[in-house]
């Protein structure tokens, strides 16, 4: 995987930090995550030290959604060939790799949409009368809340666009996005296990959520939920959004809370006896070989943490301040220094301009090591979408504001109308990958100094 943007402008710094970005997005490479995890010998099927005997099942039939989703579909193709029945899996637009044996269906994400609910359709239609001799392999990644939607009965999905559009805008973390989608969903929070007992169900998940807890990836469908109807009107109210929020969308809660809808699958539900979850691909994978490229460069490095959460432009400014440190004393590790983080933070969105949170901790970054020489802050979506953008972050230094600054934009005005695209692409400082077709949440790395 390689950036079309920006241009290293012959900087070594700059280019080592790109190469160590690509390391990380190589890492996580759907397809090559899912050979490694996926192994046949003949009839048997190895995964995670699990073996399936081929010969057993009547049907292999192929599920899914996510925008890692199509790679994995090509390399189960690969692996098991003519033993697949049928499949249908749903992806972001554009986010599409050759399939032989499973259909593919774009649709919207972050939003959902029309085509979306088709997908999902067309998937619980190959899982209407499975049974003990199919197998069902479910593949799953970060978007699949999104691109797997089917609201339940008396729920439009205007309504749940509409929803979904404030709650990520009130800048809630995916837990409680997702803690909201499963409970107005019929196929989130281990239902759609529930749709495919009682076939052998084998999930392979490529996640996109800190820590990955599987209930939360893509909104857990094939694990007992852990969220409640309670958890989920708590997230309305905790993130003001309640008065937003749809009559119908109320009502289904209130009646969750009133024991009048059945709750997702909890821990002991049968539907839940044939299934096995599998994490092939992570945000610490992709962390671990962005450091070792790093260290490979010259860098003295340090791998500080997959878990970061929080506001976007303030995790910005802590990571200007980890430069500062290193510049002044050396601490955690001196000059030539780079640092890893992962995670994903959050944005509150108050204006109307365009970005997304990589691109907005690199913008508040920008301005916290302003006239800075020798640091350079990036960060990067790794489904090489951040927000509702073309860009897959940002890659700024000491000189970011002054570019935008010269070329018209305000830093301040830019920060206030989260418009940190239009700053970042006037200073030359956005990171364009085009789809990189996998997703393990946000990567951040500081640099300070050039490798030996």
């Amino acid at each position: 995987m390689h950036f079309t943007r920006p241009d290293t402008r012959g900087d070594r710094q700059r280019s080592a930090a790109l190469e160590v970005l690509e390391a990380a997005l190589d890492a996580v490479d759907p397809a090559a995550a899912l050979r490694r995890a996926l192994n046949r010998d003949g009839d048997t099927l190895w995964v995670a030290g699990q073996s399936y005997d081929l010969r057993r099942f009547r049907r292999a039939l192929v599920v899914g959604a996510g925008k890692a989703a199509a790679p994995m579909a090509g390399a189960v193709e690969e692996v098991l060939g003519d033993r697949i029945s049928d499949g249908a899996v749903t992806v972001k637009y554009g986010y599409t790799a050759p399939t032989a044996r499973v259909t593919l269906y774009e649709a919207g994400h972050p939003v959902p949409d029309s085509a979306g609910v088709a997908g999902t359709q067309a998937m619980i239609a190959l899982l209407d009368g499975t049974g003990p001799n199919d197998l069902v392999l479910c593949l799953i990644s970060g978007g699949g809340s999104a691109l797997m939607p089917l609201p339940v009965p008396g729920v439009t999905l205007a309504e749940l666009q509409a929803l979904t559009n404030a709650l990520l805008r009130s800048g809630a973390p995916i837990q409680a996005l997702n803690a909201v989608r499963k409970h107005l969903s019929q196929v989130s929070g281990g239902q759609l296990a529930r749709l495919a007992h009682p076939a052998t169900v084998l999930a392979l998940i490529v996640s996109d959520v800190v820590g990955s807890p599987l209930d939360v990836i893509a909104s857990g469908p094939t694990v007992a939920d852990s969220s409640t109807f309670g958890d989920a009107w708590d997230v309305l109210v905790r993130y003001a959004v309640l008065e937003q929020t749809p009559l119908s969308i109320r009502r289904h809660l209130e009646r969750g809370l009133a024991g009048e809808v059945p709750e997702t699958v909890k821990p002991g539900d049968p539907a839940l006896d044939r299934v096995h979850n599998v994490i092939v691909a992570d945000n610490a994978l992709a962390a671990e070989a962005a450091a070792a490229r790093a260290q490979a460069l010259g860098f003295n490095t340090l791998l500080l943490s997959t878990y970061v959460e929080g506001e976007a432009r303030e995790v910005g400014r802590v990571l200007a301040a980890l430069a500062r440190e290193i510049v002044a004393h050396g601490r955690p590790v001196p000059a030539p220094a780079c640092l890893i983080l992962g995670g994903e933070t959050t944005v509150t969105v108050r204006g109307a301009g365009k970005g997304g949170r990589n691109q907005e901790l690199a913008l508040a970054s920008a301005l916290a090591i302003q006239g800075m020489s020798g640091v350079l802050i990036a960060s990067l979506a790794t489904d090489g979408t951040d927000g509702p953008t073309d860009a897959a972050g940002g890659l700024v230094d000491g000189g970011t504001v002054a570019r935008g600054e010269a070329a018209g934009r305000s830093i301040f005005e830019a920060l206030a109308a989260n418009d940190a695209y239009t700053f970042l692409d006037s200073a030359g400082d956005l990171l364009l990958t085009g789809p990189t077709n996998t997703n393990v949440n946000d990567l951040m790395a500081v640099f300070v100094g050039e490798p030996a």
